[in-house]
């Protein structure tokens, strides 16, 4: 019969957390777990926190949607956490963030000219261009409903974004700013929106059109915007949206490693395992696939999937480690929990 502690059958084991997860062993340590592809954080702002401690919670990469593109541009290649990143925030003149404490000037562009045309003080192809040359892979816009970028500054920046292969994120806050989004063609949304619940027609173009990062832990304080993006993002699933994990780390007090309050808060709206690992797991926007590290978990997953606020436990303590580091835990194509024992 199996042993009690094996690791569960690889059916099982990827029923549970998707179709990536993998007995392994350690070859340093003899330790068994699981093994899953690199743990990303989509939304972070490294100037906030000591971003270098991430890969010792379980994030390997990061998306920075709001920093100083100089000093983005900077780091040091094959460093960990891989960092993607938008640079610094496309907003109206006086517009959020401008002015908060935690948002120094050099990650902010307050866009005053529409123009199309690059090279134009304040303007938003040039904002736009100026990310581009920082390296950035996103640019990141805010719809504040306090002020708002406006319509034709916005149009300028989708636009000159999409014609150099980047892909367009919103801060979006506020009601009707979702659609105001959606219209412009934006691609993802920085968070699931919280100011408003969204109609089921909505719900449904922003599923066939956008990305949604989830940050539900930043409401845990706020009952009401808890709710909202609970709801909404329940909704956006439910009509097959593409949901990832982020948790807007700099905000307020909040891990420095998988967040365990951010995996509870997804499977409140209506993720299970598999879900979890894809949100955890996802390229967006183009994060490098990172074969050189895996994400280690040690033993098995406990509670399995009646039991997914201990799953999300878990995950929560992953650990990044080098692939050369991990050895499958069967290599004759049976799993452990599978074989018989000899005396069978």
């Amino acid at each position: 019969m199996p042993h009690p502690d094996a690791l569960p059958a690889l059916p099982a084991l990827r029923a549970l957390l998707g179709p990536d997860a993998a007995p392994v062993r350690r070859a340093l340590t003899d330790e068994e777990g699981i093994s899953l592809p690199a743990f990303v954080d989509h939304h972070v702002h490294l100037h906030l926190i000591d971003g270098e401690r991430l890969p010792l919670g379980g994030i390997a990469a990061v998306v920075d949607l709001g920093g100083d593109p100089a000093t983005l541009a900077s780091r040091p290649a094959g460093a960990l956490p891989h960092v993607t990143y938008a640079g610094a925030f496309l907003t109206t003149l006086g517009g959020y963030p401008a002015g908060r404490e935690w948002a120094p000037p050099a990650i902010v562009r307050q866009i005053t000219d529409p123009s199309p045309q690059v090279g134009r003080p304040g303007g938003a192809a040039t904002a736009v261009d100026e990310q581009r040359l920082a390296g950035a892979s996103v640019i990141k816009i805010v719809l504040h409903h306090e002020r708002p970028l406006p319509d034709d500054a916005v149009t300028t920046i989708v636009e000159t974004a999409h014609a150099a292969g980047l892909v367009v994120v919103a801060h979006v806050e506020g009601d009707g700013m979702t659609r105001r989004a959606l219209d412009a063609g934006v691609d993802a949304l920085a968070h699931t929106p919280f100011t408003e619940r969204l109609d089921e027609g909505l719900v449904a173009r922003a599923a066939a059109a956008q990305v949604w990062i989830s940050t539900l832990d930043i409401h845990r304080e706020d009952a009401d915007a808890a709710g909202l993006a609970r709801e909404n993002l329940r909704a956006f699933r439910a009509a097959g949206g593409r949901v990832v994990y982020g948790t807007d780390l700099g905000n307020g007090e909040l891990p420095l490693g998988v967040n365990p309050r951010e995996l509870r808060a997804l499977i409140s709206a209506g993720c299970d395992g598999p879900a979890l690992v894809a949100a955890l797991t996802d390229p967006w926007p183009g994060t490098a696939s990172l074969p050189e590290v895996r994400t280690f978990l040690r033993g098995r997953p406990p509670g399995g999937a009646d039991d997914l606020d201990a799953l999300a436990d878990w995950l929560a303590s992953a650990s990044v480690v080098p692939t050369e580091d991990l050895i499958p835990a069967v290599d004759d194509g049976t799993d452990s929990a599978d074989r018989k024992d000899d005396d069978d």
